[in-house]
């Protein structure tokens, strides 16, 4: 390929230089620790999905930002940041315009093109929130951990937007052998789940149990569930003791989330342990209080787990529960369940640990205005061989579009970059009433249970039909009256 424009072949050497550069000069290797020990465990590999890596560069920056510890403040910065360098960009191009009637013609375009870029920021945001794009998983090389999700929502929560089928398709894709529902204040859908599992009306892998998310003086999981009941009107000592006397076991959710009553208060009402890391709710709580709490439970042989809080939302995982089961296989559904709630009873440690997804440094709440500069330059420092390849060949396929195009007066008209703005935004556009009408069909089917999904398809259906009418009235100015 020869460019016909120096200034072409100077960014692409550029950009790939400066990714190989970061890459294999900053390199960071993800892995898994373990949350008590902050250890890195050889015995758990990460596996890329063969789609992520095609994709990469689509794919692999939406799902670095969804891992982010503060996902959504770090996304509403990253707008910021992009309309900042839109702006800067569009001030130097109006300054190297020499003629006076093409800079406010410039000028013009940009502010027209400046909501559309909004939009799509909003589209961006809405795909990572809500769909499953192929993320790393787990892949676990040990020979007896069993991995477990204590703690997740479907749509039979007032707050899930998932289907119950939907959250055990999303543990199988993400390495669990096992996974409790815990719906909030009910498990009645649950424990009928569970029961056609039971009956082979499904794969036993994942294994589905039931739990509830008991709203108390702080949420609690209520797990090994084997009765429909009610704990409307419950104290938290009333739930506590009917779950053991059923022979379940009771954890304190996200306590490090607004410390509503003490440590002390719980163990004397007797609970088996505490979540030591949740990753829905702050997955980067002050580590005081972390250490408060893990200090706490080891001298009082409290139980230490991670939920991973799922709801449907941001589907990257990035928390496991490794429990040490031998012949894990060989047991049958019962015997499987009993074996977990045994070393959560017996207050075993040793035989538990909470595996975390590492592919960034630490780091807290403090100058997040700067963290989509750090995010980008964290993920490029992950790439492995093949992903940097599928960078190098997109930036490759673009250049040569670009090349092509810059050549020819009639193409430079016809795929010009506020045209392909405007069509981007049609397509944004459709893509959140799309989104909105599934929503839609869902609601019949949950009345009474979840509110999200009429909430976020009325959201979805008025942004993307004022988003739809904006880009299609600028898209049609632009290709066809323009062209008349």
């Amino acid at each position: 390929m020869k460019f016909t424009n120096k200034t072409q072949l100077y960014i692409f050497v550029a950009l790939v230089l400066t990714i190989t550069f970061i890459t294999v000069l900053f390199h960071y290797s993800i892995h898994i620790t373990d949350a008590l020990t902050l250890e890195t465990l050889t015995d758990y590999g990460i596996q890329i999905s063969i789609w992520r890596i095609v994709f990469e560069p689509f794919i692999g920056v939406l799902l670095f930002f969804n891992r982010s510890f503060f996902a959504i403040e770090e996304l509403k910065f990253l707008l910021y940041w992009l309309l900042a360098i839109f702006t800067i960009y569009s001030i130097i191009k109006s300054i190297l315009i020499k003629e006076k009637q093409l800079i406010k013609k410039f000028i013009f375009r940009q502010l027209v093109n400046l909501p559309i870029i909004g939009g799509l920021w909003f589209a961006a945001f809405v795909l990572i929130l809500f769909i499953p794009l192929p993320n790393n998983t787990i892949v676990n090389n040990s020979k007896n951990s069993v991995l477990v999700n204590t703690h997740s929502h479907n749509d039979f929560s007032h707050d899930g937007v998932i289907s119950q089928d939907g959250l055990w398709k999303w543990h199988k894709r993400n390495g669990f052998d096992a996974f409790y529902i815990t719906d909030h204040n009910n498990h009645d859908k649950t424990f009928e789940f569970v029961q056609a599992q039971r009956n082979y009306e499904f794969p036993n892998e994942p294994l589905v149990m039931c739990g509830e998310e008991f709203s108390g003086s702080n949420h609690l999981s209520l797990l090994g569930l084997k009765a429909k009941f009610s704990t409307q009107g419950f104290t938290d000592s009333t739930a506590i003791n009917l779950t053991h006397s059923g022979r379940g076991v009771v954890i304190v959710n996200h306590w490090f989330d607004g410390e509503k009553m003490s440590l002390e208060y719980y163990k004397n009402l007797g609970v088996d342990g505490f979540e030591i890391e949740n990753t829905a709710t702050n997955f980067t709580y002050d580590r005081k209080l972390y250490k408060k709490i893990k200090n706490y439970c080891q001298e009082n042989n409290l139980i230490m787990l991670g939920g991973v809080d799922f709801h449907g939302y941001g589907n990257a995982c990035s928390l496991w529960n490794a429990f040490d089961i031998p012949g894990w296989q060989s047991l049958d559904p019962v015997a499987k369940e009993n074996a977990i709630l045994k070393i959560i009873k017996t207050r075993d440690q040793d035989k538990l640990q909470v595996l975390l997804y590492n592919d960034r440094p630490y780091y807290t709440e403090k100058n997040l205005l700067f963290s989509p500069v750090f995010t980008l330059f964290n993920y490029f420092r992950t790439l492995d061989f093949y992903q940097i390849i599928s960078w190098i060949f997109w930036i490759l396929f673009f250049a040569i579009i670009k090349n092509t195009i810059s050549s020819n007066n009639k193409l430079q008209k016809q795929f010009s970059t506020h045209r392909l703005v405007s069509v981007f935004g049609v397509l944004g556009a459709f893509f959140l009433l799309g989104l909105s009408l599934v929503y839609q069909l869902r609601i019949e089917n949950i009345i009474g249970f979840t509110e999200m999904y009429e909430e976020y398809s009325a959201l979805l259906f008025y942004t993307g039909l004022v988003f739809l009418v904006y880009s299609g009235v600028v898209t049609s100015f632009k290709i066809f009256i323009r062209k008349a």
